[in-house]
């Protein structure tokens, strides 16, 4: 029954009295909708049924009820039914999105401001649809849908729900390219993306194809003019000994010579670039490789600097000696990582 103003000695009907108790427990006849609906000053102390397959909204406004107010909501249709604040406030504990035969009070602490008794409170009614997705919230529980591959979940004060997937901008290590040395006279990493701070690269397991004295060297953007300034440290089994640069010259990064006593492996080794893709500085490189040579165990660690301004784009490892083709054991490569 609606909301009624009686006079003094008024009588009330059978009929009256039992509608005014159905009411007050929470009873009686609802106004049934089937389309979203603006709350009415009639609406005051009588039920709304909500009855539609897809979602729908009741909105609350303002200067329309009086404190102390109630409005009875339900929805008994398969679409959600969201209590949405038009011009009024609405606050609740629970949810204002109210499920198939969920239900719930909304009461007015004054004309403009009500709270929202959600029956079956919060998390009852999922918004997640799709593997992946996130239950978050912005004025109502809300359904983030989950990412791209590769994305980071991100705090964003901009979006509705505070968070959004977006593209990892900083941190990460990523795999460029991976190349299997196997009978080749040299090898090119080209087209390397200038979009990282620094490249790495690993490899082990190199060798001669034949017991051929062979010498590879590794060039930047296969540069052999005299712009490579390395400091070198090698130990050879018991002995070790500095020099300016590994090659004893200028022209290449570094230079390892496999002797022709043996099928001897190059073993294992890694190279630090920074600042690879400027154009304004020199490039700073670190390095750890170690090898046999036919005589000795060598392991070399050097540092350096390529003096050029232009952005490395490629690696190349080239033989400059000797007649062998490089080749690998099972399973190693030259794996290229791009650093952000």
């Amino acid at each position: 029954m609606a909301k009624q103003t009686f006079t003094t000695g008024q009588v009330l009907t059978a009929a009256q009295m039992t509608s005014l108790q159905q009411t007050a427990m929470l009873g009686g006849a609802a106004s049934a909708k089937v389309a979203s609906y603006t709350l009415v000053a009639a609406d005051a102390g009588t039920a709304i049924s909500m009855s539609n397959a897809s979602a729908t909204t009741i909105t609350v406004n303002t200067g329309l009820f009086s404190a102390g107010d109630t409005v009875f909501i339900q929805n008994i249709g398969a679409g959600a039914c969201t209590v949405t604040a038009g011009t009024a406030t609405v606050a609740t504990a629970g949810s204002l999105i109210l499920p198939q035969n969920d239900a719930g009070i909304l009461y007015f602490t004054a004309t403009g401001t009500a709270t929202f008794y959600d029956f079956i409170q919060v998390g009852a009614a999922s918004p997640l649809t799709t593997k992946g997705d996130l239950y978050t919230f912005s004025t109502s529980d809300a359904r983030l849908a989950v990412g791209t591959n590769g994305t980071t979940l991100v705090a964003d004060s901009s979006e509705a729900t505070g968070l959004k997937w977006a593209t990892a901008s900083s941190g990460g290590i990523t795999l460029i390219s991976e190349t299997v040395a196997s009978a080749v006279t040299a090898i090119d990493l080209t087209s390397i993306p200038g979009t990282y701070k620094q490249l790495f690269v690993e490899w082990s397991g190199w060798k001669n194809s034949t017991a051929v004295d062979t010498g590879w060297v590794w060039r930047f953007n296969n540069d052999s003019s005299a712009l490579y300034a390395t400091m070198a440290a090698r130990s050879s089994d018991s002995a070790i000994s500095t020099n300016r640069d590994l090659a004893d010259n200028s022209n290449v990064l570094f230079r390892a010579s496999l002797a022709a006593t043996d099928l001897q492996q190059m073993g294992a080794g890694w190279l630090l670039i920074d600042n690879y893709s400027s154009t304004t500085k020199f490039k700073k490189y670190e390095s750890n490789f170690g090898y046999y040579n036919g005589s000795a165990n060598q392991v070399n660690v050097l540092n350096g600097t390529y003096k050029s301004l232009t952005a490395i784009t490629q690696l190349n490892i080239a033989r400059n000696v000797g007649t062998a083709t490089l080749s690998n054991d099972t399973s190693t490569s030259i794996r290229l990582y791009g650093i952000s």
